[in-house]
């Protein structure tokens, strides 16, 4: 298992497919491996892969833990290479072509006004990739989740992004754009926008697509804490629907899903754990909605 300084981690659900795509995105992606694999034993879901992984340095994780939530574009992932490492846009072309096999073209590979190359794919398994050809030199990553707001939650962009860069640490806001939107009224607008976050980049944007997607647990964001005094603060901050708070899991105002867990998860979900260990921390851990640290510990340790 391989140590990362990554404090808030993408994470993926698949009903059975979980081991099987971290093996397709490493293989496509450059710069990317596979960190750790072990199976979760008597989750709700029966027994539960999980796998951690890195696409192009970056850090994911990915359950399988059955058919319950169905992956839609509000969250996608977008790609950024660089002219000055790939001047003909060659590498891109590679990972586009391998990602459309068995997926399907959301909006084509192409020059556009911000990017020499810029598409939008969706894989085999439903998730949505931006990748595009940038000749700007900054302090931005490889990978950058993106977040849609449309449909009721059109407008909540910027409200999104002044609450999670209140809350979290290392915050920093980037240039807000506003937008028309055709048929509204003149003072209404959409907003783009790129924030970071305890020193990652995620972008926002509302979307006037006027479709039925919403929010859901196929793609939640971990936030690895270091002691429970963090973890209280992001879970008092965050979780705004009770009902939703299970194993470290919840909503925050806007739907989102966000596991806030100890940055020594990766220590007790290893695949160097003993059986016996994994089982008693697991036990513990299913009856929880906000974690308890030290209980955990307590599980893990046998005592």
């Amino acid at each position: 298992m391989t140590k990362s300084s990554q404090v808030i981690v993408p994470s993926l659900w698949f009903d059975t497919e979980a081991f099987e795509a971290a093996d397709f995105y490493t293989s496509i992606f450059p710069d990317s491996r596979i960190t750790n694999k072990l199976t979760l034993p008597d989750t709700p879901s029966g027994d539960a892969d999980l796998v951690s992984f890195q696409l192009c340095g970056y850090d994911f994780t990915a359950i399988s833990g059955g058919p319950y939530f169905k992956v839609n574009p509000l969250i996608s992932f977008m790609i950024r290479f660089k002219l000055i490492e790939d001047p003909k846009g060659e590498e891109l072309t590679k990972l586009w072509t391998a990602l459309e096999k068995a997926g399907k073209v959301e909006v084509p590979l192409e020059t556009t006004s911000f990017s020499e190359k810029y598409g939008v794919v969706q894989d085999r398994y439903g998730f949505t990739w931006q990748l595009m050809l940038v000749d700007e030199e900054d302090d931005k990553p490889a990978v950058m989740p993106s977040i849609l707001f449309s449909g009721k939650q059109f407008g909540q962009a910027e409200e999104a992004m002044r609450l999670y860069t209140s809350i979290f640490k290392n915050a920093q806001i980037g240039e807000v754009s506003r937008f028309p939107i055709e048929g509204k009224a003149d003072k209404t607008s959409g907003v783009f926008t790129e924030f970071k976050i305890e020193d990652q980049w995620f972008a926002v944007m509302d979307d006037e697509d006027d479709h039925e997607f919403q929010f859901n647990e196929a793609i939640s964001f971990m936030v690895k804490c270091e002691d429970q005094t963090e973890l209280d603060h992001y879970w008092e901050k965050l979780s705004a629907f009770p009902e939703f708070e299970q194993c470290g899991w919840l909503k925050d105002p806007f739907g989102l899903s966000w596991q806030i867990v100890a940055k020594d998860i990766d220590q007790m979900e290893s695949e160097t754990s003993s059986p016996e260990r994994i089982k008693r921390y697991m036990e513990v851990l299913l009856e929880m909605k906000k974690l308890d640290i030290a209980k955990l510990w307590s599980a893990y340790n046998g005592e």
